[in-house]
C-alpha cells in the first residue's frame, strides 16, 4: 500500500472526510511521530505498536568491492515493536 492508497482509505472510512484533509490528518501524524522519537521519546499506540529510538554501535564492515575494512560509525536507529491486536491480525 502507498502513501496515496492509504489517504484513500482514511478519506473512505470516515464519513465526510475529504482526501486532502485525511492527507494533512496523516502527514501531521507521521512529523509528530517523527518528531518524538528524533527527540527520543517513545510513541505508543495501544493495539498497534510502539516507536522508538534505538543505538547501533561503531563496528568494523567490508568494501564488498574491493574487500578493504572500513569502520561504520554508530548511529542512532528507529525502533517499531509491534502490538498484540496488529500481531494477532497478522497471524489470523
Amino acid at each position: 500500500m502507498t502513501k496515496t492508497e492509504l489517504i484513500d482509505a482514511i478519506a473512505g472510512g470516515v464519513d465526510g472526510l475529504t482526501k486532502a484533509k485525511a492527507e494533512q490528518a496523516l502527514n501531521v501524524m507521521m512529523s509528530t511521530i517523527m518528531d518524538a522519537v528524533a527527540n527520543g521519546d517513545s510513541v505508543s499506540l495501544i493495539g498497534f505498536g510502539t516507536f522508538s529510538q534505538g543505538e547501533r554501535g561503531e563496528r568494523m564492515a567490508r568494501n564488498p568491492r574491493t574487500g578493504e575494512e572500513i569502520k561504520v560509525a554508530a548511529a542512532k536507529t528507529v525502533k517499531f515493536k509491534a502490538g498484540q491486536k496488529f500481531k494477532d491480525a497478522v497471524n489470523g
